[in-house]
């Protein structure tokens, strides 16, 4: 089922790893024309262009933008207590951890009399988009509003796709975790329009402001994400979330059902979703090729998971060595990459890209999906090379404050007026010696 890449024996460059192992193919490029009249749209005329997008995507036309305050605790006085408990749970481990991620003030003495404070100060107002197409994602909800809220985010939105199915408020589920997290705005809008709306704000069908944000978190589709591309800038963002990805290195000793497992369940997302195995051992990859045969006619989504697991951006790709696997998925950089080798741990110490590692037979990807306490929110499409996940360093903006006394400034006044003069900037220098009689040539 899987296709096979077979670079045994070959000598590969990063750069033809990167060209060589599968991955999925977006083109956000190609769809911001169709994008571009959405958001321009909504920054000229607001909620109603919203709405009228809203009817033409999702086939329903909500009353209004924000939900109102009674479906939230409705939706959650309903939820099935099984569901309520998980999710309790869920963000009571992902509090634990990103409690510890919140950074403190640090001043630092240069000189007697000169100091520079880097302070951490959260943005104001975010919007949180949590997906609503193929699954819903309430779990997204509390990745996403827990960091913010560490990070003493004082106003969040939570906004997802309104759903017919349920007369045009975002799924209950939904409305539920955002109960549950404390947030009492949510607003029932999905797309490229529902970033826009976060982007410029507006005003209800009943008059209420809808404030605009100052920075976009979540996963989307390629719209949402274009949608963000074209906006950045006017707000912040966290990524350009691609399709999701798996990658499994393993060696012999793994276990083929867990392998087999792990990948589909990753292709369960998406048509699109890649799943890759690299692996050392031909028997290995024969045996969770089998496997995944198995398995695929018996899971739920199953043409879902055919079709991306038979897509270009899947497959199995055997190396020589451990060694070798691991030069190939520190170039491949999943979002996901497990580790079931023998000494998994001081194989998982070795990576330098990905955008999370889980270790060992015991740590499969869906568990940092739900309840690891780690977050879920991550680099795709080769981006974990140079980007963190969502985390509360996310909603913080370093800010320095630089103190300095008129002798410490007397002090170090010739080196700047030096290298103002050396730059052909000589205003800047005059701007230290104006403070004192004497002058700095």
């Amino acid at each position: 089922m899987l296709n096979r890449i077979d670079l045994r024996g070959r000598t590969t460059t990063p750069a033809q790893l990167r060209a060589i192992v599968p991955r999925a193919e977006v083109d956000v490029d190609a769809v911001l024309h169709h994008v571009r009249p959405v958001v321009d749209a909504v920054a000229d005329r607001g909620v109603e262009a919203v709405l009228e997008y809203t009817e033409k995507f999702d086939r329903v036309r909500p009353a209004s933008v924000r939900v109102p305050a009674a479906e939230l605790t409705s939706a959650l006085a309903s939820l099935d207590p099984a569901v309520r408990a998980a999710l309790e749970e869920v963000i009571a481990r992902t509090r634990r951890v990103h409690a510890d991620q919140r950074r403190t003030e640090t001043t630092t003495q240069v000189v007697p009399g000169g100091t520079v404070t880097e302070k951490w100060v959260p943005v104001a107002r975010v919007g949180l988009y949590a997906p609503g197409g193929l699954a819903v994602y309430p779990s997204t909800v509390v990745m996403n509003v827990v960091p913010a809220q560490i990070a003493g985010v004082e106003s969040l939105v939570v906004v997802s796709p309104p759903q017919a199915e349920f007369g045009g408020l975002p799924h209950p589920t939904i409305l539920a975790a955002a109960e549950l997290l404390g947030v009492d705005e949510v607003w029932a809008a999905g797309g490229a329009q529902a970033v826009a709306l976060m982007a410029h704000g507006g005003v209800d069908t009943d008059g209420a402001e809808l404030a605009p944000v100052d920075i976009v978190t979540g996963p989307g589709n390629i719209y949402t994400t274009a949608a963000k591309r074209l906006l950045r800038g006017l707000i912040g963002i966290d990524s350009e979330a691609g399709p999701t990805e798996i990658a499994v290195l393993a060696d012999s000793s793994a276990d083929p059902v867990h392998v087999a497992a792990d990948l589909i369940s990753q292709a369960e997302h998406d048509p699109l979703a890649a799943s890759v195995l690299v692996t050392d051992s031909e028997e290995l990859a024969d045996a969770v090729d089998a496997e995944v045969e198995k398995r695929v006619g018996a899971t739920k989504h199953s043409e879902r998971v055919r079709t991306a697991l038979e897509g270009r951006q899947s497959g199995i790709v055997l190396v020589s060595s451990v060694d070798e696997g691991v030069r190939v998925v520190d170039a491949y950089a999943a979002e996901h990459l497990e580790i079931q080798t023998r000494d998994a741990r001081s194989v998982a110490a070795r990576i330098r890209s990905a955008g999370a590692i889980f270790v060992g037979p015991y740590a499969p990807v869906s568990l940092g999906d739900y309840c690891a306490g780690s977050n879920h929110v991550l680099p795709t499409g080769g981006c974990a090379r140079h980007s963190s996940g969502l985390s509360v360093q996310t909603f913080l903006r370093g800010i320095h404050l630089i103190d300095y006394s008129e002798e410490a400034l007397r002090e170090v006044a010739d080196k700047v007026v030096a290298l103002a003069n050396a730059e052909d900037l000589p205003a800047h220098g005059q701007a230290v010696t104006a403070r004192f009689s004497g002058r700095f040539s």
